[in-house]
């Protein structure tokens, strides 16, 4: 197949002529100002220095409208911001304006802790707060969970100069990290990369060189993880929750009986997954992986996929789903919405960001290749979804991760069973190992990265850990994951991933998405073409019920293991059909 097709940039000029035009400039005037007018609403009606008074209905609908504004204004602004910084990192002006709006967010974030306690103190009846219930069911438990209002503004000043900064000390000096790979100096980002060479002597060298490399700056990336960690168990005993993973289920609208049924699934599962590995080794003609043959390439493909190409199946293969699917990534095509080309000063790996009006931004770094067609359908996933929430006003466009990833992995999974039914049976095989490479990042990876969060948390209460303890607990969360499938492991994880710095428990929302929406799609295959306006609702309300609740609603039940077994059964079925295309 033909990859000659030129990669699009995307078009901003829907947006702003530019950072500096007039109209630009008009809108973050705009923005500003109905800031000024949120914070004068707050000292207008009393918000957090009275107790509730039946004025306060009239009051809860000016306050929850003009947040509502303020996030229409300042959602194409920020994604205009974001984009020029992403795509072009040199860009002085771009960077200065990025400053900007972290500060126009921090006045923000200020107004949280007077917003919180008098939204807890409302009466959902009295007020009539309908589709905004969660608002003041949720601000329940978060006032529960307060400091005093000094103390919280307090706490989020010194997070810029604790927390925070610790965390951009990981993200820092992680990317100023190189390493000497067979007589090359590599940045890191490139080191990683050779672990998916089809030379088992490259991958293996450029693991060594890896774990040489964090070794050498282990004390740094040990004291950022120690710093961020001890902030949060302090905030976290400060703010009476009852243990550190209790903040993230609240922020994650599910409860810890839905998460032990998902773990207790994901931990059923692993004989299946050593099976995979075992027969990944097979085909690659060893008895066992090694940590660096995890991402390695079989043999056998030869299809390339340009750029039109990918463009005609992802649009083909979603309408199949739903028209409106297929006619949104159509439109994204054409539009575009889409900055494909890879290149100096933009950043790596893909995202999708909203701008308005059902419209979204996706970046990508396209190559020919399936895996990036699978990775491009994720966004458009991603640039469906915030299409539903258009529906609905912004404050309730605010997604818990666990439910952000329903459309993306939705439209990912309709587009690999395409692959899957269609290609040749050579190709099908590379469509398969690199969907269940994925997908075991997503259980057993990830698995592995609970349990290790879990194990730090419950140390670092007591005292700050060396990285030595930081590598041993790191080795046996892998051990207990991964099992004897492979004959090496990665002491320095804890290092090379940014999602324990600044985050926490950044690791079971991804295994949530993506066995609720292989759920989700089992059911699709039930009920087709009837199950899509149910879906459509669905994906416009994730941020007006708790995860429990809007589950129900399709008849699902998350306390039960039964509910995560159905997407579990989703990926058994691929490694035995992998098992079968190796032997």
């Amino acid at each position: 197949m033909s990859q000659t097709s030129e990669l699009p940039r995307w078009d901003l000029e829907p947006l702003f002529p530019s950072l500096d035009s007039k109209e630009f400039n008009d809108a973050w005037s705009g923005l500003s100002q109905r800031l000024d007018c949120l914070e004068a609403l707050f000292v207008k009606h009393q918000v957090g220095q009275r107790a509730f008074q039946e004025s306060d209905k009239a009051a809860f609908n000016e306050i929850v409208s003009a947040i509502n504004q303020f996030y229409e204004a300042w959602t194409p602004i920020s994604a205009f911001i974001y984009a020029h910084v992403t795509t072009d990192s040199a860009n002085t002006l771009a960077q200065a304006k990025l400053s900007e709006m972290d500060q126009l967010q921090l006045r923000y974030q200020k107004l949280k802790p007077r917003l919180t306690p008098w939204l807890a103190g409302l009466d959902t009846d009295r007020v009539q707060a309908g589709r905004y219930q969660i608002l003041i069911d949720e601000a329940k438990v978060q006032a529960a969970h307060m400091m005093s209002e000094a103390e919280e503004v307090l706490a989020a000043e010194l997070a810029l100069s604790g927390g925070t900064a610790f965390a951009r000390l990981h993200s820092n000096l992680s990317s100023q990290i190189s390493a000497l790979v067979n007589g090359e100096e590599l940045p890191m980002a490139a080191v990683r990369n050779l672990a998916f060479s089809p030379d088992e002597s490259v991958r293996k060298a450029a693991y060594q060189a890896e774990l040489g490399a964090w070794k050498a700056n282990e004390v740094a990336l040990a004291a950022a993880l120690n710093g961020w960690k001890g902030q949060q168990c302090t905030l976290n005993r400060k703010r009476g929750w009852s243990n550190d993973l209790e903040p993230t289920l609240h922020a994650n609208r599910i409860t810890e009986q839905s998460l032990e049924a998902m773990i207790s699934a994901m931990k059923q599962s692993l004989p299946a997954w050593r099976r995979y590995f075992l027969a990944k080794a097979k085909a690659l003609g060893k008895p066992k992986l090694d940590w660096w043959d995890l991402f390695a390439p079989l043999s056998g493909s030869t299809q390339g996929w340009s750029w039109l190409e990918a463009r005609k199946f992802i649009a083909e293969k979603l309408a199949t789903f739903s028209q409106s699917n297929g006619g949104l990534a159509e439109r994204a095509f054409a539009e575009r919405w889409i900055d494909a080309e890879p290149r100096k000063g933009k950043v790596g790996g893909a995202y999708c960001m909203p701008v308005g009006k059902g419209q979204s931004l996706i970046l990508s770094n396209y190559q020919p290749t399936f895996d990036a067609v699978s990775t491009l359908a994720h966004e458009l996933g991603h640039a469906y979804h915030n299409l539903q929430l258009a529906r609905v006003p912004a404050i309730l466009r605010d997604l818990p991760m666990t439910l952000a990833e329903t459309a993306s992995i939705m439209n990912q999974t309709i587009v690999v069973q395409a692959a899957l039914e269609e290609l040749p049976e050579n190709e099908r095989l590379v469509v398969l190992e690199a969907d269940l490479q994925d997908t075991a990042q997503v259980i057993v990876d990830i698995y592995s990265r609970f349990l290790f969060e879990q194990t730090v948390f419950a140390k670092r209460k007591e005292r700050e850990l060396s990285p030595e303890e930081f590598r041993d607990f790191m080795l046996e969360a892998q051990k207990e994951a991964y099992g004897d499938a492979l004959a090496s492991y990665h002491p320095y994880m804890w290092a090379v991933k940014g999602h324990y710095y600044g985050i926490d428990f950044y690791n079971y929302p991804y295994a949530f998405g993506l066995l609720f929406s292989l759920a989700l799609y089992q059911q699709y295959q039930q009920q087709g073409a009837a199950f899509v306006e149910r879906y459509d609702d669905l994906l416009s309300a994730v941020g007006t019920y708790p995860a429990k609740e809007l589950a129900a609603r399709f008849g699902f039940d998350l306390e039960a293991r039964a509910f995560w077994d159905l997407g579990i059964g989703v990926l058994t079925e691929r490694i035995a059909r992998f098992e079968r295309l190796v032997g």
